[in-house]
């Protein structure tokens, strides 16, 4: 086992956060335990976000990207 038989190993820490749509952490990660993390949202957000990652519309390319599915079986 690349970890050890260790079972009290951590693998993963958790450290969970609240990202609002531009990428800015709002809170979070906290690693003391468990815990119910909350945040104020602006949905005001939502559509500037979409301006940085918009995979259908404005940065969609067709001339460059194209989606072929190979329907023969047994490949």
């Amino acid at each position: 086992m690349i970890q050890g038989d260790d079972l009290q190993t951590v693998l993963i820490r958790g450290g969970s956060i609240i990202v609002n749509p531009l990428g800015h952490i709002l809170t979070g990660p906290d690693y003391s335990g468990e815990k119910i993390l909350t945040a104020d949202l602006d949905p005001g957000e939502i559509a500037e976000g979409k301006f940085d990652l918009d995979v259908v519309g404005q940065y969609a390319r067709p001339d460059v990207f194209r989606l072929e599915v190979n329907e023969k079986s047994g490949f």
